[in-house]
């Protein structure tokens, strides 16, 4: 098998091949992909397939291609929909990051005691990050499993090793926060700087966070449990009453009859009917004989009387009706006003505004910004007139 000689020739196929990895990608849970509808997404070009399956990008099985296993649980991972959950990361991590911590503490050469450190910064970036992106995927897979698993026995199974996989995330959480405060005080004794106390804090906070979903899954998981016992006893039940009404022996052997007449919900009590009674001044008037006559002619000819139909809509009723509603930028024309020195009045009958504004118009915009702004102006003691309106002057502060 071929590898991709650098990122761009990687990142150049992915992005070449974008349209058939979608397709797969989408279709990865229901069904392999046929060769023949692969082509047709590349075109026919059977050599851009054959490249993709000597670089490991598809496998090919048969006249069905699938994705390699390892793209898929990049694309899955990358785009947060992955249902493996992957606890045994962490524990690895851990490891890691006290061998890292030991090769530090026994290094004497300060570019090497250097490399060592950025590689425990970055360890202790990504413990936060999976362990989050796992107590996501847990929770993810119980709604699913809940919802979608049609065999009860299975659902319960999953959701009873959901559980366990919970209590490893949750003591993961405890050994990486002991790590942190007990096991290895002498390195952070000695290594701690700025960016280091940063990234155990955030650490910390994010440790925090997992501690409150895993409790939350906890409660959804015990909760999901108990919704599954309650229901397989209904089921269990409701075949055991349906395996003694086979027999014809359930009234016998159930005391039936005595929960239906004890029951009263609605659904158990009759529907009340009222007859509708034709007063005899009704049926002695004409309207009611041609109503008779027709019920009775389509009684006899088994044909029914078509409804009337309403008329048609008049065309201007359909034709559309455009409205233009003109809005002004209040703000806008207070900050021009600041600027300008003027009176408010005045301001606003020379405002250039994007459309043309009539007086009125005018005069409105006027109030609303002493409404809107007036602790930001200042009222002279004096009043003018124009065009018959008496305003206020009224200057900025």
């Amino acid at each position: 098998m071929n590898t991709f000689s650098n990122i761009k020739e990687l990142l150049k196929t992915l992005s070449r091949e974008q349209a058939l990895l979608s397709e797969m990608f989408e279709k990865r849970k229901t069904f392999s992909y046929k060769l023949d509808y692969a082509l047709e997404l590349v075109d026919q070009d059977e050599g851009r397939i054959k490249y993709l399956v000597e670089h490991g990008v598809i496998r090919e099985n048969g006249n069905w291609l699938e994705l390699d296993d390892q793209f898929l649980q990049f694309f899955e991972q990358v785009l947060e929909v992955n249902e493996e959950i992957n606890i045994s990361l962490i524990d690895s991590h851990i490891q890691y990051l006290k061998d890292q911590i030991n090769y530090y503490l026994k290094e004497n050469n300060e570019h090497r005691k250097y490399n060592y450190l950025r590689a425990i910064k970055s360890s202790l970036r990504k413990m936060g990050i999976i362990t989050l992106r796992n107590i996501v995927d847990l929770k993810r897979n119980i709604d699913n499993t809940f919802k979608n698993e049609p065999n009860y026995k299975i659902k319960r199974a999953k959701l009873e090793s959901l559980d366990k996989k919970r209590d490893d995330i949750s003591s993961f959480i405890h050994r990486i926060e002991q790590l942190l405060d007990e096991e290895e005080k002498t390195f952070f004794a000695i290594a701690l700087d700025d960016d280091l106390i940063q990234i155990i804090h955030l650490l910390k906070v994010e440790l925090n966070e997992c501690r409150h979903n895993i409790i939350a899954a906890q409660k959804q998981i015990i909760e999901y449990l108990n919704q599954i016992q309650y229901q397989s006893r209904v089921v269990e039940k409701v075949r055991q009453l349906k395996y003694l009404k086979d027999q014809f022996t359930i009234r016998h052997d159930t005391n039936i009859d005595q929960m239906l007449a004890s029951d009263r919900h609605l659904v158990y009590e009759k529907r009340p009917v009222y007859p509708l009674h034709l007063s005899l001044d009704h049926l002695g008037s004409d309207e009611a004989l041609d109503s008779i006559r027709k019920m009775y002619h389509e009684r006899v000819s088994h044909v029914k009387m078509e409804l009337p139909l309403a008329p048609l809509l008049p065309l201007e009723l359909l034709r559309e009706e455009i409205q233009t509603e003109v809005q002004v930028n209040l703000e806008e024309v207070r900050n021009g006003f600041v600027a300008s020195g003027k009176d408010l009045f005045n301001f606003v009958t020379v405002y250039p505004y994007e459309n043309e504004m009539s007086f009125d118009e005018q005069v409105t915009i006027y109030c609303q910004m002493i409404s809107l702004y007036e602790a930001e102006f200042r009222f002279a003691d004096e009043y003018k007139r124009f065009n018959d309106v008496e305003y206020a002057v009224v200057y900025p502060k």
